[in-house]
């Protein structure tokens, strides 16, 4: 999936009947020009035509990227304490 990345939108919502809040989840296909989104990046997206299949989105820009710790593994070996 070299230019494609999967957008998964989350939307909260009362249940019709129990009115309890409840999250709906749906995935998109999104064309990623330039690979520049990756996991976890919050991005915006816009319908453009049939690029194939499954894709009819494409990441327009990034609004906020994912922050990742990097953890040495001598730190992780110590944690989990030398599994």
């Amino acid at each position: 999936m070299n230019l494609t990345c999967t957008v998964q939108v989350e939307r909260r919502e009362a249940h019709p009947f129990y009115h309890k809040v409840i999250t709906r989840r749906k995935k998109f296909m999104a064309h990623n020009p330039e690979n520049q989104a990756r996991a976890g990046d919050q991005v915006l997206m816009e319908e453009t035509r049939p690029l194939s299949r499954n894709k009819r989105w494409q990441v327009k820009k990034i609004l906020r990227k994912a922050t990742a710790e990097l953890i040495k593994p001598e730190v992780l070996e110590e944690k989990l304490g030398g599994v």
